[in-house]
């Protein structure tokens, strides 16, 4: 015995050096207080974009010997912050961005600290009770009936899945149904949604690209007719997608007929709108009119929200769909049972372990309230047209008027308008200033904006401006 407690003894004093005292506590959160501050102080000039790729093998991240935590700090800021997409700047306008408002990130921190676990209410009654609050807000926000279920997630990927999960389940498509059922989309979707229903067995499922009007949206006439056309051939079509501002322009559907088609047909009707979704609090509310009347509905927070990565919500009307779906439980699990099953996060999603990220919106929103969020939304709506009207004057081309806040661009020539444009993206990369992306629409290459971080104000337009004023010079003296 003597020799077990004296092994336990030395095992015991060197695990404690995981518990840091108070006092190195305090040094350590200035450190990471004045680097995060250093960081923030500094987006507004720093490149948004940096193409220059490392050796990996040379990268001191790869040494894992102990470190100070000045030395990790170093690490993280040359090999971390300063290499690739700089997403927490106002300057990311090039994918769906979202920016990291600070007050998440004391909510992850707290939540980090005090480890609270999200899962079921048995171990965090309080935790659990924040996400649900989350939740119930969506709900009222989209106007979805308050016996509907939802579940915080990860991003979009996994809250799509959860969505086409359950419309999978209450339509019964399994087994010799599969390849007879037929998925409706738009070729302008999301391609989560198609690695979603091949990770849930439904590669075989039928899915037909729906006709597209002038401005990329889902034309409704076909539609209908094509529903018709598979009901008359035997199939079996059992769900419909749309989107309320696609990844490439920014487009939303037709909710309102799309719906009445859905339920017409008796079609599980889901909409996508990670992406713009929460615009409905703004003036373009009208624009989002029927997506009250989906069975299922996915956002993301950490877009339209500005919260840091990952954080995507679902909403689904039919909770037994839900269940079927995802409750599962073992023995060991029975204490925590309780009657109400659907406000339990691991019984409506894939995850059992259930990080608490619920926090990282609920602080943020009892800290600042819904209006700086709302006016942040407006704002970027108006950079959009301004940044539409400056490019017309530069010369170029754009798209048709968006919903929301992504837009595109081309410069035209009389010849190799594709190779031009390459060219003018590339130099666009190599400066760095500002970070935008690129997209192919018709078999035209096409430049894509899209402004959504909080930290996105005109003068960052103006920078994106100047920027493609130079990019621009540049391409044509390498085409001459």
């Amino acid at each position: 015995m003597k020799d077990l407690i004296k092994k336990i003894k030395a095992f015991e004093n060197e695990s404690q050096t995981l518990e840091i005292p108070i006092a190195q506590r305090g040094i350590l959160i200035e450190k990471v207080k004045q680097f995060t501050d250093d960081f923030i102080e500094a987006l507004p000039e720093a490149e948004s974009f940096n193409t220059k790729t490392p050796n990996f093998d040379k990268l001191k991240i790869r040494d894992n010997s102990t470190k100070t935590l000045d030395d990790i700090l170093s690490i993280f800021k040359e090999e971390v912050n300063e290499l690739g997409l700089r997403a927490a700047s106002g300057g990311h306008v090039g994918y769906i961005p979202g920016g990291g408002i600070y007050a998440a990130a004391l909510g992850d921190f707290l939540a980090a600290v005090s480890n609270e676990y999200a899962g079921v209410s048995y171990a965090s009654p309080g935790a659990v009770a924040i996400e649900n609050e989350v939740i119930t807000w969506l709900k009222k926000v989209f106007s979805f009936p308050e016996t509907a279920v939802g579940n915080l997630a990860s991003g979009g990927s996994i809250a799509n899945l959860i969505a086409l999960t359950a419309a999978r389940d209450k339509h019964k498509i399994k087994n010799e149904h599969i390849t007879k059922s037929v998925v409706y989309l738009s070729e302008q979707a999301h391609h989560c949604l198609k690695k979603a229903l091949r990770i849930i067995g439904l590669e075989d499922v039928i899915i037909r690209h729906l006709e597209l009007d002038e401005d990329y949206k889902i034309d409704t006439g076909t539609l209908n007719k094509q529903i018709e056309v598979d009901f008359s051939l035997g199939l079996h079509p059992f769900l419909i997608i749309a989107s309320a501002g696609t990844t490439d322009v920014g487009a939303i559907d037709p909710l309102e007929k799309i719906a009445t088609i859905a339920k017409h047909h008796n079609l599980w009707y889901h909409i996508d709108a990670a992406y713009g979704g929460f615009f409905v609090l703004t003036s373009k509310k009208e624009s989002f009119k029927g997506i009250e009347k989906a069975d299922s509905l996915v956002v993301d927070p950490h877009k339209g929200m500005f919260l840091p990565y990952g954080l995507g919500a679902v909403l689904i009307k039919d909770g037994e769909a839900v269940l079927h779906s995802h409750r599962s439980t073992g023995n060991y699990l029975q204490d925590a049972v309780t009657a109400d099953l659907a406000n339990e996060p691991a019984n409506v999603s894939p995850e059992l372990t259930k990080h608490f990220r619920g926090l990282r919106m609920w602080l943020p929103l009892q800290l600042h309230g819904i209006k700086p969020f709302v006016a942040a939304l407006e704002e970027k709506l108006l950079l959009t047209t301004y940044f539409r009207k400056k490019l017309i004057a530069m010369g170029c081309k754009v798209g048709p008027k968006p919903d929301l806040s992504v837009s595109y661009f081309w410069y035209p020539t009389e010849k190799h308008q594709n190779d031009f444009n390459k060219k003018l993206m590339q130099n666009i990369h190599q400066d760095g200033s500002v970070f935008l992306s690129s997209t192919i629409l018709k078999g035209e290459f096409v430049i894509r904006i899209a402004i959504l971080s909080f930290r996105t104000k005109r003068v960052t337009i103006d920078r994106a401006l100047e920027m493609i004023e130079r990019s621009l010079k540049q391409t044509l003296v390498d085409f001459e």
